[in-house]
């Protein structure tokens, strides 16, 4: 199938469940949950190599730094399509559907989403490989994970008939989140599947569905391809896309038409949508607990526990099926089985206006980031990394001075057409927007020179 499956990442959500962790500003899909790459970024490499074609990212402006910065950091490069709003998956579905048909007019889209954690990716492949020759015929096909427990958080698909060979199986009803007696009953029947939220289609078959089923998004979208513009590599989507209604895939077209099938996923999977769910996934020690993060962690007759510290030490002595994330800002602790009531505890901050909700300590920007140390009246003070060849706009302030100490590194500035080098440390004041005093612990010749 080289060549002809077309992968498209779906890079929206917010991930509130994993907070405080996953925040608006840097959701779960930019974190290393699982390994040394991110979600995103073992995405991206999973959909990547000779049996897939161009990749294309379909997520919103506020994250379109974080994608590129990524993308970069594994050697890959793709298509990035930004929405002016949030409108759920069926419109993402249909723009992936028009892209690709411009492109390659009888494509096969792939369309995943950035923030599931998948086992084995060779077995995800020859998943993919089944389920593209029944889109080839025609179908659109979503794919399965066989239940091992009776889930309530996760939506089933139910298939006429489970084929022993793992081929593509008729859809019979997709069903949401059901009860834990109906889950438990599905799982004693045997062909039920809980739906990963992963699709795969031929372009062509998918708009013909929309036109069918779901006209006023086609139009929207179309309109909104055509008003794209593009811009430091992002292609902007147009603001028809606002009339596009927000609905998922499901409910716009899956539950609608008569030619879906499902392809069993043969390979580990999560959608790694809570604290329990990432626990359940992990490897975890002899005590069944997980330790992740970079501060250190100490368990002291400790079973079942996830613990996570980005700085602080964090010990857990005689508990049992907890949770607890310790941020620069925040801690979290709560039982495994109350993870999923996250979600409404951030809805809760969010309505109080508490920007602790949306925000992470540490503020990422495309030239690296900054986090507050310490604040006060008519005062704050930062920590600021800026990666190599990084660069901060010039700025003038009528009404406030800066400090710069440089603690590692050399830093470039200019002033008044001149430049000059501070390696190792350097304070600088800006005033009026005027450099009036500096103390420079490099060269002493072009600094005087500077400041002359």
């Amino acid at each position: 199938m080289s060549g002809e499956v077309l992968p498209f990442i779906l890079c929206g959500g917010a991930g509130t469940r994993l907070w405080p962790l996953s925040r608006e500003a840097f959701p779960k899909q930019f974190h290393r949950l699982t390994g040394p790459q991110s979600l995103f970024q073992e995405t991206c490499n999973r959909l990547s190599g000779g049996e897939f074609g161009k990749l294309s990212v379909l997520s919103n402006h506020q994250h379109r730094f974080l994608i590129q910065e990524q993308l970069q950091e594994i050697g890959l490069r793709a298509d990035i399509a930004l929405e002016p709003v949030s409108r759920n998956t069926a419109p993402a579905a249909c723009v992936a559907s028009l892209m690709a048909a411009r492109s390659t007019p009888d494509a096969l889209v792939l369309l995943a989403p950035s923030d599931h954690a998948i086992g084995e990716d060779a077995s995800f492949a020859e998943s993919v490989a089944l389920g593209a020759e029944a889109a080839r015929d025609g179908a659109v096909v979503t794919f399965g994970v066989k239940p091992d427990c009776p889930h309530t958080g996760y939506g089933y698909i139910e298939v006429d008939k489970v084929r022993p060979g793992g081929g593509a199986m008729k859809v019979r009803r997709f069903i949401e989140k059901p009860s834990r007696e109906a889950a438990e009953s599905y799982l004693a029947r045997g062909h039920f599947y809980w739906n990963a939220g992963i699709f795969l289609f031929r372009a062509l078959t998918m708009l013909e569905l929309f036109q069918a089923h779901a006209p006023e998004i086609l139009v929207a979208c179309r309109q909104a391809l055509n008003e794209a513009t593009t811009d430091l590599g992002f292609r902007y989507l147009g603001e028809s896309y606002h009339r596009a209604p927000s609905i998922s895939l499901d409910y716009a077209i899956m539950e609608k038409a008569s030619n879906i099938a499902c392809v069993p996923l043969s390979t580990s999977w999560s959608d790694v949508g809570s604290w329990s769910e990432l626990w359940s996934f992990l490897d975890k020690d002899s005590q069944e607990n997980v330790a992740r993060g970079e501060g250190m962690i100490l368990l002291e007759n400790a079973k079942g526990n996830y613990a996570f510290s980005d700085h602080a030490c964090v010990a857990l002595v005689g508990v049992e099926n907890l949770v607890v994330v310790a941020m620069g800002d925040a801690v979290l602790v709560a039982s495994k089985e109350s993870a999923e009531a996250i979600k409404s505890l951030v809805d809760q901050l969010k309505g109080n206006g508490q920007d602790i909700a949306r925000q992470h300590n540490r503020v990422y920007r495309p030239w690296g980031w900054y986090q507050g140390l310490n604040r006060g009246d008519r005062y704050q003070v930062k920590c600021i990394m800026v990666k190599p060849g990084g660069t901060l706009s010039l700025q003038s302030h009528n009404h406030r001075s800066e400090h710069w100490v440089v603690v590692r590194g050399t830093q470039r500035a200019g002033h008044n057409g001149d430049s000059f080098e501070a390696p190792f440390a350097h304070l600088m004041k800006f005033a009026d927007g005027k450099i009036v005093r500096g103390e420079f612990y490099g060269d002493s010749a072009k600094a005087a020179k500077v400041l002359a």
